[in-house]
């Protein structure tokens, strides 16, 4: 009796103790609707003045989600400084070109003004990103909130976990492969190289000291104007749009331009020359809705991957150091 008695006790148990773990601690939608209801709100101002402002800000929101979120968790520790024993991500070559950090810091201001020490980093990065993206005209993405900030950086992970920009292919599904992102994914994914642009440190291999046969030959003209030199100062802003029908417009346009040879870097060429990847790139091309939708999907699941909570992570006063003891 005592013994069926104990059985059915941690049998009704186990259901409570798995509602207790999952529930504020778990990344979920309007996590914080009590701590600090307009959260959502002013992060949504603040980055559409920065927007009107800086119009750039939005593509570095979204690379901002890529490299946080890809390398070990979505725990904005990309953001963090060189400090105290600390290397930053930021350093790693694969960070190049990456700008704009010093206005998370107006972001995460205005929200230490109206709730202090409760709105983490973490979710910044992810909701900025969301942000972002409506902004240059792609689709609302309904995210979760409640990650926490890592107290640590993972400099040594960032190389083999961002893909290279001369990556092949397979190497670039083989990374998001393990977050839970396909092939049709990842195709949409890299379709937000339709926004921003691209140093000519990572163009001139495919135009010097011959031009790449995969490029349409008026275009590597139009990028040897661009970048004149094959050895281009890595200081100087020298660059070619992603796109240059809608280069502020996160749409289809990436597409139709691979399909016509006119991909900047080596690894949106390779999503045609792939027979994987090109009847995506295809039907992308064709449809910007269904890019939108599988951008979204895809999206989703990277500003979700692995997000540190409960006490994995803190609440970071300043987004650029972990807090002091």
């Amino acid at each position: 009796m005592a013994t069926t008695f104990a059985s059915t006790f941690i049998f009704l148990l186990i259901p409570l103790l798995f509602q207790f773990y999952s529930g504020e601690s778990d990344v979920q939608l309007n996590y914080y609707k009590e701590s600090c209801p307009r959260a959502e709100e002013i992060i949504k101002e603040q980055v559409t003045n920065l927007y009107h402002k800086h119009g750039n800000t939005a593509v570095s929101w979204i690379r901002n989600l890529f490299h946080d979120c890809v390398v070990k968790s979505c725990d904005a520790s990309l953001l963090l400084e060189s400090v105290n024993g600390i290397e930053s991500e930021k350093t790693s070559s694969r960070s190049f070109g990456m700008r704009n950090f010093k206005y998370i810091t107006t972001i995460k201001d205005a929200l230490e003004k109206e709730c202090p020490i409760t709105v983490s980093c973490a979710d910044i990065v992810a909701l900025s990103a969301r942000d972002g993206a409506v902004l240059l005209g792609g689709p609302y993405i309904e995210m979760k909130t409640g990650r926490k900030d890592s107290k640590e950086s993972y400099v040594a992970q960032v190389e083999n976990s961002i893909p290279n920009h001369n990556d092949s292919i397979s190497v670039v599904l083989s990374t998001f492969e393990p977050i839970g992102i396909d092939t049709q994914g990842t195709v949409a994914l890299l379709g937000a190289h339709s926004v921003g642009r691209v140093h000519c440190i990572n163009i001139v291999h495919r135009l010097y000291p011959t031009v790449d046969p995969t490029l349409d030959p008026a275009y590597a003209d139009y990028l040897k104007g661009r970048c004149p030199s094959p050895y281009p100062d890595p200081n100087a802003v020298e660059y070619a749009r992603n796109d240059r029908e809608t280069p502020m417009v996160l749409d289809n346009m990436y597409y139709k331009n691979i399909l016509n040879h006119k991909g900047l870097l080596l690894v949106d060429q390779q999503l045609v020359s792939d027979p994987n990847t090109y009847p995506f790139v295809e039907k992308m091309a064709s449809d910007n809705g269904y890019f939108h939708d599988q951008f979204s999907k895809a999206l989703l699941i990277l500003s979700e991957n692995n997000p540190l909570t409960g006490d994995q992570g803190e609440i970071r006063k300043d987004c650029r150091f972990v807090n002091s003891n």
